[in-house]
């Protein structure tokens, strides 16, 4: 195991023209943020920085007997509210840099949501649809055990993401508890319910995600049936919000995946549309009056536009075209930074990931607490109990938006840095 240095990994290349990375775009929020906050400069100055980053090597057999070699990394960011806490994805781009951007928007999104964790993540450089079954399992067990001395229920506890899956981290959980010598099944969050994992945790993201485009509706004095919702990616976020969003009223129009989308100005049977993990890639194979492109589903006149599929997707380039109302960011940093700027001039309201698909991290809080007592809750307690915490989350940014005249995302912001200020400064800084 070695730890990449953190000048290393926070080389700032992004322009405000083009895409940044995860880390570039988080690291101009917290400052954006941070004119809007009494915050001492001190924790601002930490915030930009990863307590650490871990790199190793993840020997593995293939199926032929010979040997390849992939890197691992697991990014920690801050632990000043509770373990690190994020997800582990299986990707061939997955960076120390990626890591680290991924892992700070944890630790606002912990601290949004007032959650007792700080934010990691990581992941293994591979790509997974190039292995066997077999050799998925391998390799994340020899993960496993690569980070077996930074990992745990009270150090850092992993989760689902991209590339993996409830199987994941089975098979992870597994390794680290063979290696502990007992069953340790709070070691990592998003497993099967019947290992120790939480009802209700997969839809997670989605379910909060429609939660929050029904409340920013309903905050803008519209009334959800006669609302018209556009969603890019039919992934677990995107089919379980677009479907929840049906259900409660509201018209979902158009629905992509990453082949395009399919659009009806009626109203479209969510439903009927089988989701990525359903039937991967069968969007447009589903009776629509249109299909479009990706991009340009971004641009369709709808009420409310889910971005829930990769990072990017509105940029400088297209941000003007962006004709819907209010953008729910479904996915992790759909918008760059430039483009928010131009929103935010246009008066489009944006939700911001941080809060709106913080379902994931909220229910995986609840699995980890059932770990810790042994007891499993209910489905309806886990909505329950999500849709609680997702209100008064709502409820504490919405104040700042009203206090101050912030945008949502810039609230969102204050919300976390002033829990995580306060506790920095209740801790002190070790000499």
């Amino acid at each position: 195991m070695t730890t990449t240095p953190p000048e290393e990994a926070e080389a700032d290349t992004g322009s405000d023209d083009a895409p940044a990375s995860a880390l570039v775009t988080a690291r101009r929020q917290l400052e954006r943020a941070a004119t809007h906050v009494d915050v001492d400069s001190g924790v601002i100055e930490r915030l930009k920085h990863p307590t650490k980053v871990q790199q190793v090597s993840v020997p593995l057999e293939r199926e032929d007997g010979s040997v390849e070699v992939f890197t691992g990394y697991r990014a920690q960011h801050d632990d000043v509210r509770g373990p690190y806490k994020g997800g582990l994805r299986f990707h061939p781009e997955v960076t120390a840099e990626e890591c680290t951007g991924l892992s700070m928007w944890m630790t606002w999104k912990c601290a949004v949501m007032d959650l007792p964790f700080g934010g990691g993540k990581g992941g293994v450089a591979v790509d997974p649809k190039q292995l066997t079954a077999d050799e998925t399992e391998r390799l994340t067990r020899r993960f496993a055990e690569e980070l077996r001395d930074v990992v745990g229920p009270t150090k850092d506890v992993p989760a689902p993401d991209m590339g993996t899956d409830a199987q994941t981290m089975a098979w992870f959980m597994d390794a680290y508890s063979m290696q502990q010598g007992e069953t340790i099944p709070g070691v990592v969050t998003g497993k099967p319910p019947v290992v120790g994992g939480s009802y209700g945790r997969e839809e997670a993201p989605g379910r909060s995600t429609a939660i929050a485009a029904r409340e920013a509706v309903d905050y803008y004095d519209r009334d959800l049936e006669d609302t018209t919702i556009a969603v890019q990616g039919f992934g677990s976020v995107g089919a379980n919000a677009a479907r929840l969003l049906e259900d409660w009223g509201a018209t979902v129009v158009a629905v992509s995946d990453v082949n395009g989308a399919i659009y009806d100005p009626d109203g479209l049977d969510t439903h009927a549309v089988p989701t990525h993990e359903e039937e991967p890639e069968a969007v447009l194979e589903q009776d629509a009056p249109e299909t479009l492109s990706n991009e340009a589903i971004l641009e369709l006149d709808v009420d409310v536009l889910i971005p829930a599929a990769v990072g990017n997707v509105i940029t400088a380039d297209n941000a003007d075209a962006i004709d819907a109302d209010i953008v729910v960011e479904g996915a992790n940093g759909p918008t760059t930074f430039a483009a928010d700027a131009i929103l935010a001039e246009r008066g489009v309201h944006v939700i911001p990931d941080i809060l709106a698909n913080a379902g994931g991290v909220t229910v995986s809080y609840f699995e980890w607490l059932q770990d810790i007592n042994r007891r499993q809750w209910s489905l309806e307690r886990v909505n329950e109990e999500l849709e609680e915490h997702m209100l008064e989350a709502w409820a504490d940014v919405r104040e700042e938006v009203e206090a101050k005249d912030l945008t949502w995302r810039d609230a969102a912001y204050v919300v976390a840095l002033s829990r995580i200020a306060e506790a920095k400064a209740t801790r002190g800084l070790w000499p």
